[in-house]
């Protein structure tokens, strides 16, 4: 494993892309982030990524897919992989182990869950490969089982409702506070001299993102207005 390790990171949503970026950067840990799996299997042949993370649900090869493919491929199937998944259930934890799956994560989440998580198979990619499980039940039990180390627990329920685009870039500021202010069970990240500049392109980011978010809400609105006009016209067509 190279000193700074590369992380490939797979989901549509250009939002989550970006946010997790942002997130691992300031663990010292490189993102090459892809919006569909055709794409992110193709690079991923050329190099060798330290751990892959792959949304379960994409529009061209779903996360089983991917997953299978790293596994069965001669010179990439000891690299981790993480599956995300908006719905977490037996039957997805049994396609989980079925694909054989490193870990599997509840969509949504806080960025610093998945960043334990990666940390911990960065730990522990060199020990040898754990015994096979006897059973999907088993197998269920050892992805939601807490990380050696005093890692964190992954989380089994989810929020009632998503995180908007401003929210999970807030939660990525917060995840960037003094180590002062996080939870006493999370990994503590070394200190770094260049926290302020972190900080502030971390702002710089979101200022962006809420721009981003600003433009396709001025847009819509401009569509609708489009659209009435035209319904309006119509009628007056109709009546004439």
């Amino acid at each position: 494993m190279s000193s700074t390790p590369t992380v490939i990171f797979i989901d549509d949503s250009a939002t989550m892309r970006e946010v997790i970026k942002i997130a691992f950067r300031r663990e010292n840990i490189d993102v090459v982030a892809y919006a569909d799996a055709a794409s992110a299997l193709t690079n991923i042949e050329q190099s060798k990524p330290d751990v892959i993370i792959t949304d379960v649900i994409m529009p061209d090869k779903d996360g089983y897919e991917v997953c299978q493919h790293i596994k069965q491929h001669p010179r990439l199937n000891t690299t981790p992989v993480i599956l995300m998944s908006g719905v977490v259930n037996r039957a997805v934890a049994e396609k989980a182990f079925s694909v054989k799956a490193d870990e599997l994560i509840r969509k949504p989440f806080q960025p610093q869950d998945l960043i334990t998580r990666v940390k911990h198979l960065l730990k522990t990619d060199a020990e040898p490969a754990p015994q096979p499980v006897a059973n999907a039940a088993a197998a269920l039990s050892s992805i939601f089982a807490a990380p050696a180390n005093g890692g964190v627990r992954p989380r089994a329920v989810s929020p009632p409702t998503a995180p908007t685009a401003a929210t999970v870039a807030v939660a990525a500021v917060q995840e960037a506070a003094p180590a002062s202010v996080q939870p006493t069970n999370a990994v503590t990240p070394k200190p770094s001299t260049n926290a302020p500049n972190d900080v502030n392109r971390l702002k710089t980011e979101i200022a962006r993102l809420e721009g981003l978010v600003k433009k396709l809400q001025s847009e819509l609105a401009a569509e609708r207005e489009y659209v009435r006009s035209l319904e309006e016209h119509f009628k007056t067509a109709q009546q004439s």
